[in-house]
């Protein structure tokens, strides 16, 4: 069956349909290829309540991972997941949430842009995220994704000024992903107060979820990020568990925890 079967309504409404509710919104990461069950770790951190999941699709060169996810991303071109052999394997199966592709525009213009956004639109991948594609030069992959129902997701910084805030407010669809400091990703050890500011400005200026990213490592650190913003993302540290022969049980626990954290926190 077609992955994207039961994901056809966009990110965004499905984002902001789930924040409307009340609901602080998880999204975790998984490098696709990282064990040979991958997307059995997909659909356990679906059920232990993602409410979309961002697929890593390894590249030889990511500008703006961390350690933990560049050592991911090694052992899965190790293992020899290519681009396409990621999106085919997920079109093998439907999952209950949205999925969002994490790489990069070297990539995708090698796999070229309106094939690619074809081939995420069947693998049910409702957005992409694409870091080193400024949005001054994302026109022509902005138009092939949004003629197959794939939101293009931008990112800001805490360096951010305002009026470049604004113009990626009007941009970005699906939500907007809040860094929450300068650096790469990877697992720290509390989530720096810029989080919150950058939050509070996004707000300002757009309705568009807000979601931070960057150094989510605990529940502690969903909560805390969670108090600003619309929900959070949570990458490293559930690779970290993968990398050190942890257990895709082991990912969903961790999943679990900030879920229960966000939802007791918050009154889901």
């Amino acid at each position: 069956m077609n992955a994207s079967t039961n994901t056809q309504t966009s990110l965004q409404a499905h984002l902001t349909e789930r924040r409307d509710s009340g609901r602080k919104l998880l999204l975790p990461y998984v490098t696709a290829g990282i064990v040979p069950d991958w997307m059995d770790c997909v659909e356990a951190v679906i059920a232990a309540g993602a409410d979309a999941v961002e697929i890593g699709i390894p590249f030889s060169d990511p500008a703006v991972d961390g350690p933990t996810i560049q050592q991911a991303s090694v052992l899965a071109l190790n293992n020899g997941i290519t681009p396409h052999g990621a999106l085919s394997n997920l079109r093998t199966r439907t999952f209950g949430v949205p999925l969002i592709a994490m790489t990069y525009y070297n990539l995708v213009f090698r796999y070229g842009t309106e094939r690619f956004a074809a081939d995420l639109d069947a693998a049910g991948c409702r957005g992409t995220i694409l870091p080193d594609l400024p949005f001054e030069l994302a026109g022509e992959w902005e138009a092939a994704a949004r003629a197959h129902n794939v939101d293009n997701i931008l990112l800001a910084a805490p360096v951010t000024s305002d009026e470049r805030l604004a113009l990626l407010a009007e941009r970005t669809h699906g939500f907007m992903y809040t860094v929450s400091t300068m650096g790469t990703t990877g697992e720290r050890n509390s989530v720096d107060v810029a989080a919150a500011i950058l939050a509070n400005r996004i707000k300002a200026v757009s309705d568009v979820p807000v979601i931070v990213g960057f150094g989510i490592s605990t529940p502690e650190h969903a909560v805390h990020a969670a108090q600003t913003s619309d929900g959070v993302i949570v990458a490293s540290a559930l690779m970290r568990t993968l990398l050190d022969g942890g257990s895709i049980d082991d990912v969903a626990a961790q999943v679990g925890a900030m879920r229960t954290a966000l939802d007791e926190q918050f009154g889901q």
